[in-house]
């Protein structure tokens, strides 16, 4: 994986270039684990519909997960007889650590994994990965739970599948219907900036980086499969589940703290002459107006509830001071973060001095409207006084809006990076990596940690990549 890998945001898609012959557009990569009797069938099955059908160069990895039976052996004797075959040995378990490690040694602009069992349907490949070839996306999954797809497996697992895929929809808001299915793809470009921040290292590492990947705003592709359950899957339902809620659990404590750099994979528009900023339009201003209404709304709810409760115990002005201040200090930390995007702990008091300020332009407006109405009607009825609170904050929302987009948060509309924070965390030493060339020998290279150089969250550590054998 490169180690220079600059802080800015991510360029514009484009298609890739038609590169010389035989040189590897995808690689394919298959995690394996004691796959002694599956490996061989799978590898030449899908090399054989690779070299039929796919119109560009590509390689297929086999990456072993430290098995302890006769696959590395399988694995290193297609590697000597197959030119477009690598075999890779890792001397820990887990397919996220597999796929991490694989996907960022590889020199291919396109990278993919698929399961050894082939459950997925190959003529799906293509379509996978023909959106990352042209640039239209960054991400692509197969999809068993698309109206078109064709499945045949068990009621269990069926039942499984959709539960978690409904704790994903629950929980992180994902947008995207199969988390699980074994058959993905990503462009280099965005795994080199994903991968550092992905730390899962097992079944759960498909399910973050796409989480992460749909939070930053990259597109995700989906493909409807046909897919046939495998039923010697050696796959543990209960432990990999028990270890996907407590994954949900850390990436969503994550995404709500703000701790997640995920503006350095914001992607800028495209050259098309529709995408250029138009004078006098700002940009993001629906979506913001939309979130400012609902944190409005819910605002003035806590407001109005605050003032019935200080009103029992004090007077009409400073019950009206107090729920105000309170409420606006939490108006300014939701519309911070879900109206305008902002993210971590960088200027959040200056922030929040500066809704203090607007809050006193809207305190005077109520407080001027509460005075007004003692003045002209004396004593008004408990009612009266929520009424006419009601349409003076109208206007403080009307005039609050203007002041957090135009003077607050003036540089954070849609589609400008988001501001975020990084934490530290002690790198985990991943053992050596073996590649097997030709005729059986194998190199040895080792990597400092299971990020490749990366901290936790990103946090550039330093280069740890030595050298490469590509056979």
């Amino acid at each position: 994986m490169r180690t220079d890998i600059a802080l800015g945001t991510l360029p514009a898609r484009e298609h890739l270039p038609v590169g010389a012959a035989g040189t590897p557009v995808l690689d394919v990569v298959i995690p394996v684990y004691n796959e002694e009797k599956d490996l061989e069938p799978c590898v030449r099955r899908l090399h054989d519909h690779l070299a039929r059908t796919f119109p560009y160069g590509f390689r297929i990895t086999v990456a072993d997960n430290a098995s302890t039976d006769r696959t590395a052996e399988i694995s290193a004797a297609l590697d000597a007889a197959i030119p477009e075959v690598r075999a890779f040995r890792l001397e820990q378990k887990g397919r996220g650590r597999a796929l991490r490690t694989v996907w960022g040694a590889s020199d291919a602009p396109v990278l993919a994994y698929m399961d050894v069992d082939l459950s997925t349907d190959l003529n799906a490949l293509l379509p996978l990965v023909a959106p990352l070839i042209s640039g239209h996306s960054d991400l692509a999954i197969g999809s068993r739970l698309a109206r078109s797809s064709r499945v045949v497996r068990g009621p269990k697992r069926e039942f499984i599948s959709r539960t978690y895929n409904l704790i994903l929809r629950g929980s992180l808001q994902a947008h995207f219907s199969d988390a699980q299915c074994g058959f993905k793809a990503i462009r280099r470009d965005v795994a080199e900036r994903l991968l550092p921040l992905v730390e899962d290292t097992g079944w759960f590492f498909d399910t973050e980086l796409l989480v992460l990947a749909e939070r930053a705003g990259l597109r995700i592709h989906e493909v409807p499969v046909d897919w046939v359950d495998d039923p010697d899957s050696t796959v543990h339902i209960v432990s990999t589940a028990v270890e996907d809620l407590k994954g949900v659990w850390r990436v969503g404590r994550a995404l709500a703290s703000g701790a997640l750099p995920l503006d350095r994979l914001a992607r800028p528009f495209g050259d098309d002459p529709r995408d250029r900023a138009l004078s006098g339009v700002p940009r993001g201003l629906a979506r913001q107006l939309v979130g400012f209404c609902a944190v409005g709304a819910l605002s003035t709810l806590l407001y109005l509830l605050l003032y019935s409760l200080f009103r029992l115990g004090l007077g009409p002005q400073l019950a009206n001071a107090a729920a105000l201040l309170v409420s606006a200090v939490a108006n300014t930390a939701a519309n911070r973060r879900l109206t305008f995007g902002v993210r971590g702990r960088d200027r959040a008091l200056r922030h929040q001095a500066q809704g203090l300020v607007v809050f006193g332009i809207g305190l005077a407006l109520t407080s001027g409207s509460l005075a007004l109405l003692d003045a002209v009607a004396g004593e008004a009825a408990h009612g009266t006084e929520l009424a006419v609170l009601v349409i003076a904050n109208l206007a403080a929302t009307v005039v609050r809006f203007v002041l957090l987009r135009a003077w607050v948060f003036p540089d954070h509309g849609e589609g400008a990076p988001a501001v975020g924070s990084a934490h530290e965390r002690e790198p985990e030493p991943v053992p050596a990596m073996r590649s097997y060339g030709h005729h059986g020998e194998y190199s040895e290279y080792g990597r400092d940690d299971q990020n490749n150089g990366y901290g936790r969250y990103g946090e550039y550590g330093g280069p740890t990549t030595s050298t490469r054998n590509h056979g």
